[in-house]
């Protein structure tokens, strides 16, 4: 491991170079105005072959949206002297848009660094820390076994996929739908979450819906509601018992999870009249909600759809329910080997001691885990995702690259 470790530790300037890279490519998606990761991937892929490592595959899912008409997944193989236990370590291309351009202290999309500050060297640009540091990391981790001439342990697969931002819906969806690549006997890091310690391994989340409820009444003038039926009144009454009703009856508590209870949070709404003396015949909001697993999401939308029977026969309006997303995921038991080997490899190289937790959701990981994959999201960072001024530590960057080796090389 010195000689890995080492080539690590030597490679600053070739994580940078290729955080440079990756930034001055923006992949948005589509719905949020970009044109998708074609370009950023193209990048990718020449740059992996031309530092040695060469046995990769794209797997494009068709998005006639997009640039190229396809969302681009990479996968990258290094040989291992076992190829069961496969360990796959897997990134996402896409990022955010930078949001209002005056709060960015520099161009969002032009790798600046910084050596000033507490922390320790940093780069700053949209996407070097969700989720570039994570996939730099990985790359340097591969690289340094390549260019040693050394074989893992286990077969290692990175993987870089798309759509990772919006749901998913064009990588590791897709990619399980469509494409044979994973097997039971797999583990999966997903280095796209942690905390500034690395102290935290992430193995559960919360069951996710998110919901539209749109409301039709009868539009009248302010000064006459017994003409009308007021579609914003009723929406808002249900909103609220939504929000009461559904909280008191899924109560239970889990300490995994922080916050411990299941959340049921009114969020977006949409405008209807432009005026103030107008009684709204339309009205549309929005709820996201995040399940603890024990709770299944059949179950809580069954309550949700007696509130708004209830609610339409008060008022005397109709209600219509959608959901624009809705997932429901299995957890990683907390005794799966990656666990172990990855509270291993944190303790040598960090020097902490690691706990595993549950988030709100959701991440990629749900899609791997419902297919009893063990998956675990892990890494060390600031948590400056979708900020102005993200930033990456170095430090972290290939910090992260030597946990990732030592996972390479463990033994089961």
């Amino acid at each position: 491991m010195k000689n890995i470790e080492h080539f690590i530790e030597t490679s600053e300037a070739l994580a940078v170079e290729l955080e440079t890279g990756l930034t001055k490519r923006p992949a948005i998606a589509p719905e949020a105005g970009g044109g998708g990761e074609l370009d950023k991937c193209e990048f990718l892929e020449g740059w992996l072959k031309a530092h040695g490592i060469t046995a990769l595959e794209r797997h494009d899912a068709p998005d006639e949206r997009a640039k190229g008409g396809v969302r681009p997944n990479l996968t990258a193989t290094i040989p291992g002297k076992s190829d069961a236990g496969r360990l796959w370590i897997m990134s996402h291309l896409d990022v955010v848009p930078p949001g209002e351009a005056a709060l960015w202290e520099t161009d969002p999309w032009t790798v600046v660094r910084r050596d000033d500050g507490p922390l320790g060297p940093r780069l700053i640009g949209r996407g070097v820390e969700d989720n570039q540091q994570g996939l730099v990391s990985s790359v340097i981790a591969a690289l340094a076994l390549v260019k040693g001439n050394v074989v893992p342990t286990r077969t290692v697969k990175l993987l870089f996929a798309a759509d990772e931002e919006v749901g998913s819906a064009y990588g590791i969806i897709w990619l399980i739908k469509n494409r044979d690549l994973f097997r039971k006997d797999d583990m999966v890091l997903i280095p796209d979450g942690g905390d500034p310690k690395g102290e935290t391994i992430e193995i559960a989340e919360k069951n996710l819906i998110w919901a539209r409820f749109a409301t039709t009444g009868r539009q009248a003038h302010g000064s006459r509601p017994d003409q009308g039926v007021n579609a914003h009144l009723a929406g808002a009454d249900l909103a609220v018992r939504l929000h009461r009703r559904l909280s008191e009856k899924f109560a239970e508590r889990d300490p995994l999870f922080e916050p411990d209870y299941s959340t049921f949070q009114p969020t977006k709404k949409e405008a209807n009249v432009p005026n103030v003396n107008t009684i709204p015949g339309e009205d549309v909001f929005y709820m996201d909600m995040r399940i603890l697993p024990r709770y299944s999401n059949n179950t809580v939308l069954a309550e949700i759809n007696r509130i708004k029977t209830e609610v339409e026969a008060e008022y005397g309006v109709t209600i219509t329910l959608t959901l624009p997303q809705q997932t429901e995921s299995k957890p990683t038991p907390a005794d799966t080997p990656l666990v172990g080997l990855l509270s291993t490899a944190v303790k040598e190289i960090y020097g902490v001691e690691t706990r595993t937790i549950g988030i709100g959701g959701g991440t990629v990981g749900a899609a791997l885990r419902n297919m009893d994959i063990p998956a675990v999201v892990w890494s060390r960072m600031e948590d400056v995702a979708h900020q102005p001024n993200e930033f990456a530590l170095i430090g972290n960057i290939l910090g992260d690259a030597k946990v990732m080796a030592r996972l390479m090389m463990a033994e089961r």
